[in-house]
């Protein structure tokens, strides 16, 4: 006779039994434990971003306390991030299902503090090579990293029917972490937050002082505080792992590279944009103090995204993309109507509403499309199992979930090189044409191509997987 050991549910940190679909395990066990993950996840993904995107802050005030670097390099300094943050999410994305969400959520979290301290004394000396700050600039592309492996871990713990707004919650409370840089960063700089342990401040030419050491240094507590969190609060999924071989599959399939054409006009969009709104309202309105409004455009688009996947849920996904996409357009050709043109005229408080329009699309569009790949991976793999049994249609399923998660981090990876390419494109457009008008034609050029796409394959009647 024969005895069968079973696996118990929960073994430390593992779950061996994880089954979000099933109502009744979902209602007695796994929503308790998914939103902890959840809620754990939200503020470790808002330090991410906010390390990425400090640069778009600490380059405004540089030149001020005696760095006199040009304008092109200083784009270069805001653009770096995005180039590295967008590079690591490749592999990053791949991640959780070899070393699980929580080890490497802790692990990506930690090494927040090794840019973030390094501003922190690079800045107060002004011997400080050019040369050190591109590679600051570079290594807070750990930040960047972090969301493709955040954002793929999540997606495996939501049933379907909340994966919108779950994902929608992650990224763009997440996502709010540039928009929290922007406004504390200003705050911090001025006055001595960590007192003799923070260094000296620097006097600026009207003789006050600032302590730009801080807009680095202000975030290494809490990158304690929320590793810790993440090692001891969250879980690994077993029946997640899978090996990069494994999740490769997804190179092969079409929708995966459609889903990131799109994604790369949402998230890429909201990422550059953000990146580039401080640098580009200062050499198009040099007479506004831009880090009293920057802060706005990535907080309206953080907000934006939930809702986003909200309506999504409601709605439909391609729909809510289609007429996003559309929106975006207009709000690009606002922006340009309220441009200066040749250094004269121009109209700060149109330029900056149609602004917001723009950030408030992206942050949907975010949302939207993150609510389509789920569904259009799930809806491929069953009709792949259609007919052959329940084996098959369980196994379909499984697959579904992680050729979504994959695809979820992948897209995401090459989207954030928006980071890299839109304030690289203010700065190009602005050395060879005086002003960045060539760039947002080329952006609503875009934006007209995927509107093509999410209508062909996702909106129309009939369309080939209709989300």
């Amino acid at each position: 006779m024969t005895t069968t050991t079973l696996q118990p549910a929960q073994v430390g940190h593992v779950l061996h039994d994880w089954r979000p679909e099933d109502e009744a395990f979902w209602r007695e066990r796994g929503a308790r434990i998914a939103n902890r993950n959840l809620w754990i996840s939200i503020p470790c993904l808002l330090l991410a971003f906010s390390v990425w995107m400090v640069w778009s802050t600490v380059v405004v005030k540089m030149e001020a306390i005696g760095f006199n670097f040009s304008v092109q390099e200083r784009f270069w300094l805001v653009a770096l991030p995005g180039l590295s943050g967008a590079t690591l999410r490749i592999f990053y994305s791949f991640l959780v299902p070899i070393f699980g969400g929580r080890l490497w959520t802790a692990l990506s979290t930690g090494s927040l503090l090794i840019p973030a301290l390094w501003i922190g004394f690079a800045v107060q000396d002004p011997e400080t090579p050019y040369l050190s700050f591109v590679l600051i600039a570079l290594l807070c592309g750990f930040g960047g990293g972090n969301f493709a492996s955040s954002m793929a871990n999540i997606s495996f713990f939501f049933p379907k029917a909340k994966q919108g707004l779950a994902l929608g919650l992650n990224a763009g409370l997440g996502n709010l972490g540039v928009s929290v840089m922007q406004f504390t960063v200003p705050l911090v700089i001025t006055g001595a937050v960590f007192g003799a342990l923070g260094g000296d401040g620097q006097t600026l030419s009207d003789g006050t002082r600032i302590w730009l050491q801080n807009a680095g240094l202000i975030w290494a507590p809490f990158i304690l505080i929320f590793t810790v969190a993440a090692w001891f609060g969250m879980n690994d999924i077993a029946s997640a792992n899978a090996s990069f071989k494994e999740q490769a599959v997804i190179f092969k399939r079409k929708h995966n590279w459609l889903m990131t054409w799109l994604y790369i006009a949402t998230f890429g969009s909201f990422i550059g944009y953000a990146a580039g709104f401080p640098m580009l309202m200062k050499t198009q309105f040099p007479d506004v103090d831009v880090l009293k409004y920057a802060w706005l455009g990535p907080f309206v688009g953080a907000i934006a995204r939930p809702l986003g996947g909200w309506v999504a849920d409601k709605l439909g996904g391609a729909r809510v993309t289609l007429w996003n996409f559309v929106i975006m357009i207009g709000a690009v050709f606002g922006v340009l109507a309220f441009l200066p043109s040749n250094g004269e005229g121009g109209n700060f408080a149109g330029f900056f509403a149609m602004f917001m329009l723009l950030f408030i699309t992206t942050g949907v569009g975010n949302g939207s499309t993150f609510r389509m790949i789920p569904v259009i991976f799930r809806t491929e793999r069953e009709r792949a199992a259609k007919g052959k049994g329940k084996e098959a249609m369980a196994q379909a399923l499984k697959d579904a979930g992680k050729e979504s998660a994959a695809v979820l981090g992948f897209s995401s990876a090459i989207a954030a090189y928006g980071a890299f390419f839109i304030p690289k494109s203010y700065g190009t457009s602005i050395s060879l044409t005086g002003g960045p008008e060539a760039a947002l034609y080329t952006f609503i050029g875009y934006y007209v191509t995927c509107i093509l796409v999410t209508w062909f394959w996702y909106s129309r009647k009939g369309a080939e997987v209709p989300c």
